[in-house]
């Protein structure tokens, strides 16, 4: 029913910056909550940010400061810019969306998109 599909993960140095996208597709009828969450070798997937449909939005104390998150209503997307990068944000960064389909909804999980930040 509904796909979502990041782009934007790679490889960079301490310091540097990377921008995630994450595009919803599919039977949409709306939207609320929209997030990134990541898993680190050999940890549980944590939440990184979230974003609400009105812009109201929640960071993990670890990258306040350093990473924004945004979206885009009318494209359905969901953007995180990460900025000043370190090597404990290594991790596979996912993409989740609470998506009204019908009068149900339901949470929906983007595959992955590896960032690896290097010392």
């Amino acid at each position: 029913q509904v796909q979502l599909v990041e782009s934007g993960g790679g490889l960079v140095q301490a310091g540097g910056s990377l921008r995630l996208s994450c595009a919803a597709s599919g039977r949409i009828f709306s939207i609320n909550t929209m997030g990134w969450y990541r898993r680190a070798p050999g940890k549980q997937r944590d939440v990184v940010a979230t974003i609400t449909n009105s812009g109201s939005t929640y960071y993990t104390d670890s990258v306040k400061g350093r990473f924004t998150i945004s979206r885009d209503n009318a494209k359905n997307t969901v953007y995180l810019q990460m900025n000043s990068l370190k090597p404990e944000d290594t991790a596979l960064y996912y993409c989740a969306a609470d998506v009204g389909s019908g009068n149900i909804i339901n949470r929906y999980w983007g595959q992955g998109t590896q960032v690896t930040v290097s010392s």
